[in-house]
């Protein structure tokens, strides 16, 4: 009996997924030319596309205040409402830099948000899908952390302090994330060292599964397993622009040019 696939949720189309824009990083003017290259992506996109997978860290930072969101990014979440209006369904799994997102994407623009990873039945095939954070073995301080800042008196207590020094200071910690280690995520480092492939490694020879779909990595992967599953990650905006298209055949990988 499948535990991850005890109810997937079932759709069919041509499926796009991309994630890691990290909208915000590392200043205003590179973060504005990025969230053009995007939006030229999705009208681009949007000629054909059903569904849209985001798959968390779209935003460097974001904290949704009770009547307060970040400033910014009006033309992106703009966009974002155009298309569902046209009928195209997002879906938001939310990162580790965009673990709080709350009701504003659903309330606001139509977004169905997830926080953990789900399974989806996809043109009837059996997809994993998630941001990636936290999934592999150890990574026990960062699992500790996340887990910190996940807590609900925690978040209200972040909630207290005035947006000015909040936004100030995550910003800060990313910046200073990025500064310790900014080539790690640039180069696949082999299946013993890839967290997301070892957790698929094993989940793959317990569940009949064919397609992992995350994000998380910043390097575009496309990785076939001995159970015959393959592992995708979408890669990230940063440096790549990457994403992949889903039609009824089969998966492509693709960079926005």
């Amino acid at each position: 009996m499948s535990f991850l696939f005890s109810n997937p949720v079932k759709i069919n189309g041509i499926i796009y997924f991309a994630s890691d824009f990290h909208l915000g990083a590392p200043n205003i003017t590179a973060s504005k030319e990025r969230e053009n290259r995007i939006i030229n992506w999705l009208d681009r996109i949007e000629e054909d596309a059903t569904h849209l997978f985001l798959l968390g860290d779209i935003f460097d930072f974001w904290f949704e205040y009770k009547y307060v969101v970040p400033k910014g990014y009006f033309n992106f979440l703009a966009k974002l409402h155009q298309l569902w209006q046209k009928g195209i369904e997002i879906f938001y799994f939310t990162g580790n830099h965009d673990m709080w997102v709350k009701e504003y994407f659903t309330e606001e623009l139509g977004v169905k948000v997830f926080h953990r990873q789900k399974a989806f039945l996809i043109n009837g095939k059996r997809c994993l899908i998630g941001h990636g954070d936290g999934l592999g073995p150890k990574e026990y301080g960062y699992k500790f952390i996340k887990q910190l800042f996940s807590f609900r008196p925690h978040i209200w207590l972040y909630g207290v302090l005035h947006s000015y020094f909040s936004f100030g200071l995550a910003h800060f910690l990313s910046r200073k994330s990025r500064a310790i280690s900014p080539d790690k995520k640039q180069h696949y480092r082999g299946d013993d060292k890839e967290m997301l492939t070892q957790y698929v490694l094993k989940v793959s020879q317990q569940e009949a599964i064919d397609y992992f779909i995350y994000g998380h990595r910043h390097l575009p992967i496309t990785k076939k397993l001995p159970s015959g599953a393959i592992y995708y990650n979408t890669g990230d905006w940063l440096v790549h622009d990457s994403f992949l298209r889903m039609d009824k055949k089969e998966i492509e990988k693709g960079h926005f040019l």
